[in-house]
């Protein structure tokens, strides 16, 4: 009997059990959180670091302190144009992004049937399987061009008098670039805000119809309260969406004409890789940061979510 006692192995206490199990947890999480380190963290404590200089790739860097921060703010003719640009292009964002997918999701949300609502939400999504760059460089070539579809539209309906290179004429490069993507009813948008009306309870609607809220009185009343969650993380996402965008400025209009279509994100791109001023890029990288930064602070400061809304109550 001794030997056979011997012979079974003693089970780990529960402290050393949750103990070995926590270590595992930590150790999976140390590749991850040293991809984030090398190819995240490091690169953004090295851009404030290289703020504070003046360098170009390959060359030595000279220390200028806060010289180009200067110059962001006192000197540099484009930034004060390319910043209201900037904010103009946000604003435009979120007056979309807060409206037109909360509309559209709470139409297919209210359509009869399961099979419907799936059919109509696989529909709406389809669109962001497009790779960004093909829509506009469609946008860019199909429909914005002096011969495209918008100018010939123009001309079949009578409307000849107002056709114009719309992404080379200054008063409608702006406009012509924000309206990509018209009319806005599709993408991740609609998915969020669905689930969010999908995450009403039953019992909520059940009593706004017996009280007699429905149509737009529970959509004002019930609905937009209730996401007020997915409406705090579309207006995140958009602010920063807007303050970091560049990308579909510089392939339809590389910022032009004149700077009509700068921004700050694009301006940052020319200095660092046209103008090898590698620092003053990153002192622009640097001032959109805290601009993100600040935004985000105020929403999640002053926008309410709706666990806020109804522990308040």
């Amino acid at each position: 009997m001794g030997s056979i006692n011997q012979d079974i192995p003693l089970k780990p206490s529960g402290l050393s059990y949750k103990l070995t199990g926590a270590l595992s947890c930590y150790a999976l999480l140390l590749a991850p959180l040293a991809l984030l380190g090398v190819f995240v963290y490091a690169p953004f404590f090295w851009a404030f670091a290289g703020s504070l200089y003046e360098f170009e790739v390959g060359a030595p860097a000279q220390f200028v302190g806060l010289n180009n921060f200067a110059e962001i703010f006192f000197r540099d003719p484009v930034i004060g144009p390319s910043f209201i640009n900037m904010v103009l292009i946000t604003v435009f964002m979120l007056c979309v992004r807060l409206t037109i997918p909360l509309i559209v999701a709470k139409l297919i949300y209210s359509l009869p049937g399961e099979r419907s609502r799936y059919v109509y939400r696989i529909i709406f999504l389809v669109p962001i399987v497009v790779p960004m760059v093909a829509v506009q460089l469609i946008w860019g070539g199909m429909i914005y061009a002096d011969r495209g579809l918008l100018n010939e539209l123009l001309e079949l309906v009578g409307l000849g008098q107002f056709t114009t290179g719309w992404l080379s004429n200054p008063r409608t490069a702006l406009l012509a670039c924000v309206m990509v993507g018209f009319p806005f009813a599709g993408g991740i948008e609609i998915l969020i805000y669905y689930a969010g009306l999908s995450g009403i309870p039953q019992s909520v609607n059940e009593a706004a119809k017996l009280e007699g809220c429905v149509g737009l009185r529970k959509f004002f009343y019930i609905d937009i309260p209730m996401v007020m969650s997915q409406i705090k993380l579309m207006l995140v996402l958009t602010i920063i969406a807007g303050v970091q965008t560049y990308e579909n400025l510089f392939i339809l209009t590389r910022g032009g004409p004149g700077f009509q279509t700068t921004v700050p994100a694009l301006w940052m791109y020319y200095n660092a890789f046209s103008f090898q001023r590698m620092g003053y890029a990153c002192a622009i990288g640097v001032c959109l940061f805290v601009v993100v930064f600040t935004l985000t602070v105020l929403n999640m400061r002053y926008i309410r979510s709706t666990e806020e809304l109804e522990g308040a109550r």
